[in-house]
């Protein structure tokens, strides 16, 4: 068996000795090593070159390091019918209601008003409206929107969710499908998007979206969206737009259109957009390692996959 790393971004020889550690026997090798493509029957990949499968011939699985495929599947290389696992474990999960619960907290809190203030030396006392009068709506109730569900439960939050397809949560007001949209935006104050990026969910954070969310809510400053899905969801031309004329109070953007985002971007000069650089949920080396050797050595005994793809859906 041999493993093939190919990750943009990461130090590839750590990420290779740990699995040359976890899969003793086996070899493992970089894009900078010297390999046959045709002995690699495993590859772990994130952000792929065009030509990331080429000469790839006797591959078993793909390893997609991220939750997100998006990029993986538009890859003109891609082969056919080679299953694709994507990294799904509890600690990249946790991370991600981590971000989600400590953005909303903040816009709840009124963090924007504040900050102002003190920009502008205003002693103004306005008590922030409690969690239990703010609702939360979640886009996308997989594995990362019921999670940060759970999470956002203990502190009360009026939760709704959104989904392609009909769901029950308990405790949660749920909705789905198009015909169900505008309902579920009707009444949410803050807007968190975790889906995955699809033809039917590219651009969906628009001006559209934005302008049929709740008014009124988070003390009248305005709805607030909170972005840790991919760059593709939202039209940042909208985002300018809508965070100007108030159509929306505020934003929490940890995915861009561009990544890196563009210095002459104008989000950077919004003191109400708080921008992240896609570290939401970062994987980690660790239980990326074990979670991927796992997969491997299972599926090499005849055991499936974690989490794969349905490429008809996208996710």
């Amino acid at each position: 068996m041999a493993l093939l790393l190919h990750l943009a971004d990461f130090n590839e020889r750590r990420w290779a000795d740990g699995f040359a550690a976890a899969l003793p026997g086996h070899k493992v090798v970089t894009r900078a090593d010297a390999y046959d493509p045709k002995e690699i029957e495993y590859i772990f990949i994130w952000k792929p070159k065009p030509d990331a499968f080429a000469g790839l011939s006797n591959l078993k699985a793909i390893l997609s390091l991220g939750a997100g495929v998006d990029a993986l599947l538009r890859n003109p290389s891609l082969p056919d019918g080679v299953p694709i696992s994507r990294f799904m474990d509890d600690d990249l999960t946790r991370r991600m209601s981590d971000y989600v619960l400590a953005q909303a907290t903040m816009h709840q809190r009124l963090f924007t008003r504040f900050k102002r203030d003190q920009q502008a030396r205003v002693w103004k006392q306005l008590y922030p409206a409690p969690a239990w009068d703010t609702s939360v709506g979640i886009m996308g109730l997989g594995s990362l929107g019921t999670d940060a569900i759970r999470h956002l439960k203990v502190f009360g939050y009026k939760l709704r969710g959104w989904s392609r397809t009909e769901k029950q949560i308990e405790g949660v007001e749920t909705f789905a499908g198009a015909e169900q949209f505008d309902a579920f935006l009707a009444g949410t104050d803050i807007l968190v998007n975790l889906l995955p990026l699809t033809a039917e969910t590219q651009g969906i954070l628009n001006f559209e979206t934005f302008s049929k969310l709740k008014r009124g809510g988070i003390d009248g400053t305005g709805p607030v969206v909170i972005n840790a899905g991919r760059g593709g969801h939202q039209k940042e031309a909208d985002l300018v737009k809508a965070l100007t004329d108030g159509t929306l109070g505020a934003a929490s953007l940890d995915v861009f259109e561009v990544e890196p985002l563009p210095q002459d971007s104008p989000l950077w000069a919004l003191d109400n957009c708080y921008i992240t650089p896609h570290i939401a949920a970062a994987s980690s080396e660790r239980t990326g390692v074990a979670y991927f050797s796992k997969a491997i050595v299972d599926f090499e005994a005849g055991r499936p996959l974690p989490s794969v793809v349905d490429r008809t859906r996208g996710y």
